[in-house]
């Protein structure tokens, strides 16, 4: 399976326009190769260089969107794939784009192909989503951009 993007390629820098010192929307994905017995894709967008005294874990969810259907091979520029909405960690249910606080941060994109849809409430947190996945990853895709300000 294979997550891309026309905006940014695989480790380069993510256009302004989407983070938050831009427009603030989603860039445009593209999945392939996604395996023909998928019933579900999970899309995680999350920062791991935040700093420790902003979050002790470093973490930063940014979007998350599970149960999309497994037929999606496009998620438009500034479009919410369909699906259930994850609460990030900055409260949102939607895309919300690259804003470190200091020096350059990776974000990553992170696409699974899952055998089962899951059986979440929308706002349900990256970590429940990712408890419930366990043991039905098929496939695992990942696309990482960087951003400073």
């Amino acid at each position: 399976m294979k997550l891309t993007s026309s905006a940014f390629k695989h480790e380069e820098s993510i256009p302004t326009q989407y983070t938050c010192d831009g427009a603030n929307i989603s860039p445009p994905l593209t999945i392939s190769d996604i395996p023909s017995n998928t019933k579900s894709l999970v899309l995680i967008m999350d920062d791991p260089d935040v700093p420790k005294y902003i979050r002790e874990d470093q973490m930063w969810d940014h979007w998350i969107v599970f149960n999309i259907p497994p037929n999606t091979t496009q998620i438009e520029e500034g479009k919410e794939p369909s699906g259930q909405h994850g609460l990030g960690t900055g409260k949102t249910l939607s895309y919300y784009g690259p804003c470190p606080p200091d020096g350059e941060h990776r974000y990553f994109f992170k696409l699974f192909a899952l055998d089962s849809q899951l059986t979440l409430a929308d706002k349900s947190t990256k970590k429940q989503v990712e408890e419930a996945m366990e043991g039905h990853v098929l496939a695992k895709a990942e696309l990482m951009g960087v951003y400073s300000r």
